[in-house]
């Protein structure tokens, strides 16, 4: 298992405030770091985001409750290798459906 795992949850302008809902209650929930509430396009993600950033050890716990209380929200998850590219094409899980990343940054 990696040592750190990054998931990222893309929420738009109609979606909003279920994202700042979701953001609340993961604070509230687990001892992790979450980024900026990026209402902009940031890095290879499709739609607005912020990123949540665990331990390996919590994927088990994290990515569940993640699953059970997304409240329709796309949330994708990967692995931080330090190979950036296959970090977000081989080894990634999706939460809803997933998105066409912009992948060019990573050349």
């Amino acid at each position: 298992m990696e040592k750190q795992y990054h998931a990222h949850v893309y929420f738009n302008d109609d979606t909003r405030q279920v994202a700042h809902r979701l953001k609340a209650r993961i604070k509230k929930t687990f001892d992790v770091e979450i980024g900026s509430f990026h209402e902009k396009l940031v890095g290879p993600h499709p739609n607005w985001s912020y990123q949540i950033k665990f331990s390996g050890r919590a994927f088990g716990e994290i990515v569940p409750w993640l699953m059970r209380n997304r409240d329709g929200l796309t949330i994708f998850i990967h692995s931080c290798t330090g190979d950036n590219y296959s970090d977000h094409t081989k080894y990634v899980c999706w939460l809803g459906a997933s998105k066409q990343l912009k992948l060019g940054i990573f050349e």
